[in-house]
C-alpha cells in the first residue's frame, strides 16, 4: 500500500503523525510511505531523518492525496484538504465529526473511507488511540489552569498549591476518564484540593483506592457541579462521549456564580465543549473571558508540546496502521473489532451513531457495508 504523511495545517499544529521510526516499521511491512517536507520539522524530525529510512519525500500535499492509498493526519482535514480526498481513498486520523457538520459532509461527499483515530475502541472500552493525547491534555489543563490564574494572565493571583498558612486552590474535575484522572494527578501532585466528578460508581471506587489523600471523588449530578464551581478556582471538563457531541455540564447560569477570575479548561472542545459558553481558540490566542471568568478552550493542547505527543501518538497508532495497510480496510474492519469501530463515514455512508445523531443523517451499520 501507498502510505502518504501529511504535513499539519490547522494553527500552530507542530505534531506530526508518525515518527522516521514508525515510518522504517511501515516500510518493513512492503508498503511505500510518502512524506510530506517539513512534516515534522515541528516536532524535531528532519527530512533527512524520513529520507534515511526510505520514505519518498514530496513536495506538496496535493501529490500525497493524488498517490496515496492510504493518507494520515493528527488532525481533522481542513477545508482546503476537501477536494483532495478521492473516492476509495482511506483517511486515517481524528476526525471528530459529531462537532463538524461541514467537515461530515465534505467526507460524505467524498465517497472516501473515513477512519477515526477517537472511536476505535478496545472491549473494554477503553479508547487506545484518544488515550496517549488524553494523558497529555490532562497534564496540560493543570498547567494552564495554574498559568491563567495569575492575576497578570486574567486570573485572582491564587498560587494552586497555596504555601503553608494559606489554603491551595481549588481544582474541580468533571469525569474520571483518562483526561480527568492526568488532571487530577497532576493537580494533587501541586498540592490543590481536588475534587473529581463521576457517574460510574466503579470508577469512583477505583479512583478513591489509588489518588492521594487531597482528592475527593463525588457522584456527579447537576446538583454537585452548581455547589462545587462556586467554590473553585480552576475547573476542567474532561467529558467523553466517544465519536458523539459533548454535553454542557457546566450552564451560563452556574458560571455567573463562579469567584470572579477563576479559571475553566476545557479538554473536551474537540467534541464541541462540556461548558455552555465554551467555543475553540487556538495556542495563539488561547483565552477569553465570559463574567469574568477565564476561559481555556484550545482544540489541540497536545500540539504545543509536539515532540512528547508525535512519539506517544506513533506508539499507539502505528500497529493499527500496520494492520489496515497490510490487510486492506475490509479485511481488518472484519477481523478486528476495533478497527471496524473506527469506520466513521464510508463510500458517502455515515457508519457512526454518534455522527448520525448529531446531525439527523441516515445511519449505515459498518457491518450491513463488510
Amino acid at each position: 500500500m501507498r502510505v502518504g504523511i501529511l504535513k499539519e495545517i490547522k494553527t500552530e499544529e507542530n505534531r506530526v503523525c508518525m515518527t522516521p521510526a514508525g515510518v522504517e516499521t511501515m516500510i518493513a511491512n512492503g508498503h511505500e510511505v510518502m512524506v510530506e517536507k517539513n512534516a515534522g520539522i515541528g516536532s524535531g524530525f528532519s527530512n533527512d531523518a524520513y529520507a534515511n529510512t526510505g520514505a519518498e519525500m514530496i513536495a506538496t500535499p496535493r501529490e500525497i492525496f493524488d498517490r496515496a492509498d492510504m493518507v494520515m493526519h493528527v488532525k481533522e482535514p481542513l477545508p482546503a484538504e476537501y477536494d483532495l480526498i478521492r473516492e476509495d481513498q482511506i483517511v486515517f486520523t481524528y476526525l471528530h465529526l459529531a462537532a463538524d457538520e461541514q467537515q461530515t459532509n465534505a467526507l460524505i461527499k467524498s465517497n472516501a473511507i473515513c477512519i477515526a483515530y477517537e472511536t476505535i475502541q478496545k472491549k473494554d472500552g477503553s479508547l487506545p488511540l484518544l488515550t496517549p493525547m488524553s494523558e497529555v491534555a490532562g497534564r496540560m489543563a493543570i498547567q494552564q489552569g495554574a498559568k491563567y490564574l495569575e492575576m497578570a494572565q486574567g486570573g485572582h493571583g491564587v498560587l494552586l498549591g497555596g504555601v503553608p498558612g494559606v489554603d491551595p486552590a481549588t481544582v474541580v474535575v468533571i469525569g474520571g476518564g483518562v483526561v480527568g484522572t492526568h488532571a487530577a494527578k497532576m493537580a494533587c501532585g501541586l498540592g490543590a484540593k481536588v475534587y473529581i466528578l463521576d457517574m460510574n460508581l466503579e470508577r469512583l471506587r477505583y479512583l478513591s483506592d489509588v489518588m492521594p489523600a487531597n482528592c475527593f471523588m463525588l457522584m456527579s449530578s447537576p446538583a454537585t457541579t452548581r455547589e462545587l464551581v462556586k467554590e473553585a478556582d480552576v475547573v476542567v471538563g474532561a467529558v467523553l462521549v466517544a465519536g458523539a457531541k459533548a454535553p454542557k455540564l457546566v450552564t451560563r447560569d452556574m458560571l455567573r456564580t463562579m469567584k470572579k477570575g477563576a479559571v475553566l479548561v476545557d479538554v473536551a472542545i474537540d467534541q464541541g465543549g462540556c461548558f455552555e459558553t465554551s467555543k475553540a481558540t487556538t495556542h495563539g490566542d488561547p483565552i477569553y473571558i465570559v463574567d469574568d471568568v477565564v476561559h481555556y478552550c484550545v482544540a489541540n493542547m497536545p500540539g504545543a508540546v509536539p515532540k512528547t505527543s508525535t512519539m506517544a501518538l506513533t506508539n499507539a497508532t502505528l500497529p493499527y496502521a500496520v494492520e489496515i495497510a497490510n490487510k486492506g480496510w475490509k479485511r481488518a474492519m472484519t477481523e478486528n473489532e476495533e478497527i471496524r469501530l473506527g469506520a466513521n463515514v464510508i463510500n458517502g455512508k455515515v457508519t457512526y451513531k454518534g455522527v448520525s445523531d448529531a446531525f439527523g443523517l441516515d445511519y449505515a451499520p459498518i457491518d450491513d457495508i463488510l
